[in-house]
């Protein structure tokens, strides 16, 4: 068994090892929590592009000792030409995966870090920017070296990234996938770093990088102008929350499936299951999935546009009538439209108690492939999760997408507070549960908790089918057990990628950190 890292003074995971160790070096250098999940973000941005930049979306949760936690959204919205008749005239039926016609929502990200900053501006005198981004930028310039992820990543999405605008010129090498340790150096988005530390993290929405940034877009033929960008904000938000045996767990609000973790694990606890890793487990955390995604797929999304508020679901009534149609000896009849996505969680808790868990996104890997070619930005593509037809998720100007992203909190009654997320789109809400209740309920400990074999009902990653999947390590009785009642089940190799890169940190009520980091990524736990 992987023994959980501990510590005291701060610490930091992440799904890679250089960002988790400049968010603890910020730490050490007398660093927030926020200061710490930025400059870690920061990281990520440059040495795990295949799945995060500064280019996508990003939503907080912030938690200090003694104060309610709260969220930042930072979503970008649809641009103000993208629209319908923007897409028919051109002959779309459905907005393109990738492409210039995929960069048609603002990127939010970098409005979400100013945010976070500023809410935590009374903590204590910041840092200065050029430290937070410090690593980052020395990593853009002189070069990441490439893991066997990104390689692969790269080379199995090669034919539809190619040929997008930058793309070769930034992440290919002799148009060919970089190898595993090849050196890879940014230099455009090393200069767009230094703006950033120079000019502010708000120059990204106006002045002279916003021009050059919608100048850009204006070049690979996105919908998205300098006048989308001055319009964004990143907002403050009251988040989600359900009461469990033991614990409270926060989540997002809309536009992110946040409500679907919360509902999963309230219905689940409902359930009043014994035995972790038992077929029980398996099967009532994945029946209770169906019924979260049934709601969420007919209310979740841009909550100015909800008919119904979120926080009725979460309800002891509403929880308990969705606990009584789950059959404890039968799967639910499944297929679903699932909802793909690539993405990073990470969190940090400092010395003082305060806690973050943040999550980024530029949705596919690689997002929409496009790269910006004066500030080597790779913009997402959120926006193709639009819709072209009349429904719940239909492209409006100014509308915000659904995202798949959500990360969250515990605060158990014991004193103990959980920071815990991960990346895997329609995957995220699944395996929390799988982490949560591991630790929280069946008291498996931390870095066991995320390491142990999981499971995914629905596609991710590019697949199309929408079977139950679980790793070739789950017990063959339980495996057996769930084909006998119904479900669909695949079987993947052990420690895949498909089931998400999880994270967690615990800050006990003594003090102590405990930390775990999923093998299935690059990732590390950095404490001290």
């Amino acid at each position: 068994m992987i023994e959980t890292p501990r510590a005291r003074r701060g610490m930091v995971t992440s799904p890679h090892h250089l960002a988790s160790q400049a968010g603890l070096q910020v730490l050490k250098d007398g660093g927030t929590a926020v200061e710490a999940a930025i400059a870690t973000a920061g990281c990520l941005s440059v040495v795990y592009p295949h799945m995060t930049g500064i280019g996508g979306d990003g939503f907080w949760l912030i938690s200090e000792p003694g104060k309610e936690i709260y969220a930042i959204d930072a979503c970008g919205r649809a641009a103000r030409a993208a629209s319908l008749p923007y897409y028919s005239a051109r002959g779309y039926s459905a907005i393109p995966a990738r492409g210039p016609l995929a960069t048609n929502t603002v990127a939010g990200t970098i409005s979400g870090w100013q945010l976070a900053l500023d809410s935590t501006r009374h903590w204590q005198t910041p840092l200065a920017r050029g430290r937070l981004l410090e690593d980052a930028i020395y990593y853009a310039k002189q070069g990441i070296v490439v893991t066997r992820s990104q390689s692969d990543l790269t080379a199995s999405k090669l034919a539809e990234l190619r040929h997008q605008p930058g793309f070769a010129d930034t992440f290919l090498v002799g148009l060919e996938p970089p190898k595993d340790g090849h050196v890879l150096r940014q230099p455009a988005l090393s200069d767009t770093l230094l703006r950033l530390v120079k000019d502010g993290f708000a120059s990204f929405y106006e002045g002279a990088l916003a021009h050059s940034i919608a100048a850009d877009l204006a070049e690979i033929g996105s919908p998205i102008t300098e006048e989308d960008l001055q319009g964004h904000r990143a907002i403050r938000a009251i988040p989600l929350s359900v009461g469990l045996s033991g614990a409270t767990l926060y989540n997002t609000p809309p536009p992110t499936q946040g409500l679907a973790s919360l509902m999963i694990m309230g219905i689940f606890d409902r359930l009043q299951v014994r035995a972790g890793e038992s077929v029980e487990h398996v099967h009532g955390l994945v029946e209770a999935t169906k019924q979260a995604f049934l709601i969420r797929d007919r209310h979740v999304g841009d909550p100015s546009h909800m008919t119904a508020d979120p926080s009725s679901f979460l309800t002891e009534g509403s929880l308990n009538r969705l606990v009584n149609s789950i059959d404890m000896q039968r799967a639910l009849p499944w297929p679903h439209v699932a909802m793909p996505g690539d993405t990073v969680w990470l969190g940090a808790i400092d010395g003082k108690g305060r806690a973050v868990s943040f999550i980024q996104s530029i949705y596919y890997e690689y997002g929409s492939g496009v790269v910006l070619p004066q500030t080597g930005i790779c913009w997402q593509n959120r926006g193709s999760s639009f819709r072209l037809v009349g429904d719940w998720n239909t492209l409006k100007p100014g509308r915000k997408p659904f995202h798949t992203l959500n990360p969250a909190i515990a605060v158990f009654s014991d004193g103990r507070r959980m920071v815990y997320g991960t990346m895997g789109g329609e995957g995220q809400p699944q395996t929390q549960a799988a982490v949560f209740s591991r630790y929280g309920l069946f008291d498996m400990p931390l870095q066991q908790a995320v390491s142990a074999p999981r499971w995914l009902l629905g596609k991710t990653w590019g697949e199309d089918s929408v079977t139950l999947k679980v790793e070739d390590r789950m017990q063959s009785d339980v495996v057996q057990a769930l084909r006998d009642a119904g479900h669909q089940v695949d079987v993947l190799e052990s420690y895949s990628s498909t089931v998400g890169h999880a994270g967690a940190i615990v800050r006990r009520s003594d003090g102590v950190l405990e930390g775990a980091t999923d093998p299935r990524s690059d990732g590390a736990v950095a404490a001290y």
